[in-house]
């Protein structure tokens, strides 16, 4: 059981980590980027092009290997994925970030650095999590 758990701990932990470290756990920042006609903050582009170039590497690796270290096979999306459901999804979660200033890798690394105002994002997230799958019918 420990041994499933060790990878997705490790890499989530690290994710979160590197979060923090870009400063994409402070909404302001984040609310900064999006701001691009008034004081525009780039620190956002440059924690996303990080983290382009090291997928970049890692699909070049993906290339040679014949299933990933922990699964039997590769997930990969393609054209059938893009359905109504995800892009409207896609919408609301952009409208929330850009409102919020948090997305939720950020909200709950953002819980050991503030959890108080953290907490409130991560609990209306989860909740808008469980009214979904409520009104699908899969509560």
């Amino acid at each position: 059981m420990m041994r499933r758990l060790l990878p997705p701990l490790v890499s989530g932990s690290l994710f979160g980590a590197g979060l923090a470290l870009g400063g994409m756990t402070d909404p302001a920042r984040v609310r900064g980027f999006l701001d691009i006609f008034g004081d525009w903050d780039p620190t956002l582009a440059f924690v996303m092009g990080g983290a382009v170039i090291v997928m970049a590497i890692a699909w070049r690796f993906r290339e040679h290997m014949a299933h990933p270290l922990f699964a039997e096979k590769f997930s990969l999306p393609d054209r059938s994925d893009l359905t109504g459901r995800l892009i409207g999804g896609s919408a609301l979660f952009g409208v929330g970030w850009g409102i919020a200033g948090l997305c939720p890798g950020p909200g709950i690394a953002a819980l050991v650095i503030e959890p108080a105002s953290a907490a409130i994002f991560v609990v209306s997230m989860l909740a808008g999590m469980f009214l979904v799958r409520l009104v699908e019918g899969n509560a």
